[in-house]
């Protein structure tokens, strides 16, 4: 080896201060109630999700499965001292790669903090652990005559720490709002162990800054949650009513919707399929809606009456709307409610696909749907439009065949477009399903670069060792 390419392997040479058993050893003392799994197998399992690109992401060092607090401040002290990321986690349900391992990263999870730890019915409020089932906290609600409003369609498996997390919505988000509206108070872990509450118990609160909503949805970049204070609802009076509608297209559907928003009627759910979508569940489920008509509504009505039942099908009809049908049956509301989510499976099955996620304002949905659909004729691509129309939030799912590993150039496209378009009509490119590291180049595009760079303050000033999910939320 001559002098200068010696030069060059020195210049390249590093000299580690520490190894990974160090920092495994660290973490394994600080970590008492808890436990800090090292298996390859479930280091895997936790590290990767279907969502996964490769980029930015990879296999964590150690998952931390926090018993308490105290295993959150000895996690985040190990991440300090070695300037380890972070990544929170709950029920790893993130569509957008927000919870997904990155490479020697710690995965702190919060799925066994899971203890329902009061309802209040009086006060009309829960306050549970992060790691509580969205559907179990409900369910325990509906026991006492109370309801947890937010449905993010993930019901069953998503914990209420990943909707704070990402200001779930879903759809219910029509009448009842997104997570963001339904949260009163948080108790948070900061990245250098100080524990805060913000916000309370009460419906009104105006003294300081609202540090309850920025934590909402920041995705865990700028604390850690340990538990959380939610709104709790009376179950609605009288027999709630749920049907279905067909139309000739997505654009007439989003018209009716418009109307419906605006006419008094108060639903509780508003949700649009188009015909591709009818069509592979009808395959899916063995039915035959798709003869009907080419777009599908469904809806739901809490509280109806005669009035708003025959209001609901004179706008409905209004624009198009046909073979109309309501039911107050409880098993077959059940089975619309299910049909809506096996939307996702039977799009899904066979084929690569990417769902989007994108909120219109309600007088831009109808040109959004006309959008979409002469993008997938002018680039040659069958896509998928469903979505919550009551909130004008779109999921345009864009499918590819199984075998291409690749996404094609014509799918990425369409979406850059799609984006485009949304911010022009005024929208924003995550309704619900938040950013994570799939769109974070986007923020510039949609904030603003002051907004942008105002952004990355307040990340330095909860985080300035950047140290709680780097790369994800904001790049």
């Amino acid at each position: 080896m001559n002098g200068k390419s010696t030069k060059e392997a020195i210049k390249m040479t590093t000299f580690p201060a520490f190894s990974p058993d160090d920092i495994l050893h660290d973490l394994t003392s600080r970590v008492s109630a808890g436990a800090v799994v090292t298996d390859p197998a479930e280091l895997q399992k936790f590290s990767y999700s279907t969502n996964m690109t490769g980029e930015g992401a990879g296999l964590a060092l150690a998952i931390v499965e926090a018993a308490d607090t105290a295993d959150i401040q000895g996690t985040l002290a190990t991440a300090r001292k070695y300037h380890v990321p972070i990544v929170p986690q709950s029920a790893h349900t993130s569509t957008v790669i927000g919870a997904d391992g990155i490479p020697g990263s710690i995965i702190l999870s919060t799925l066994k903090m899971n203890k329902i730890i009061e309802i209040s019915k009086p006060d009309g409020l829960a306050v549970v652990q992060p790691g509580v089932i969205n559907g179990d906290l409900d369910k325990a609600a509906r026991a006492q005559g109370m309801f947890y409003a937010p449905d993010p369609g993930s019901k069953p498996i998503s914990s209420i720490g990943g909707n704070v997390s990402t200001n779930a919505g879903g759809m219910s988000t029509v009448r009842y709002g997104a997570t963001k509206d339904n949260v009163l108070g948080l108790k948070v872990v900061l990245a250098d162990g100080r524990v805060i509450k913000v916000g309370g118990r009460t419906m009104k609160q105006a003294f300081g800054y609202d540090l309850t909503q920025l934590f909402i949805g920041s995705e865990g970049t700028l604390g850690i949650v340990t538990e959380i204070t939610v709104k709790l609802l009376p179950i609605p009076l009288g027999t709630p009513v749920m049907g279905m509608a067909f139309f000739p297209n997505m654009t007439q559907l989003a018209k009716a919707v418009a109307a419906i928003r605006i006419s008094g009627v108060g639903p509780t759910m508003l949700e649009a399929l188009d015909g591709n979508t009818v069509a592979a569940l009808d395959t899916y489920r063995h039915t035959h809606y798709a003869d009907n008509n080419e777009s599908m509504l469904i809806f739901r009505i809490d509280s109806s009456t005669p009035a708003t039942e025959n209001l609901m099908e004179k706008l409905l009809g209004e624009y198009d709307g046909t073979h109309i049908s309501v039911t107050t049956d409880p098993q077959q509301q059940a089975d619309l409610q299910q049909m809506r989510q096996d939307m996702l499976p039977a799009v899904f099955a066979g084929q690569n696909h990417i769902m989007e996620d994108m909120a219109l304002p309600l007088s831009q949905l109808a040109p959004m749907m006309d959008y979409i659909a002469a993008l997938g004729t002018k680039l040659g691509l069958k896509i998928y439009t469903a979505g919550h129309a009551g909130d004008g939030n779109v999921h345009p799912t864009l499918v590819w065949p199984e075998d291409e590993k690749e996404v094609p150039t014509a799918v990425v496209e369409a979406l850059q477009d799609m984006f485009h378009k949304t911010l022009a009509l005024g929208g924003t490119i995550s309704g619900e399903h938040a950013v994570g590291m799939i769109k974070n180049q986007w923020n510039n595009a949609e904030l603003g670069p002051d907004v942008d760079y105002l952004q990355h303050q307040i990340k330095a000033l909860f985080d300035p060792m950047n140290i709680l999910n780097p790369k994800r939320k904001i790049n």
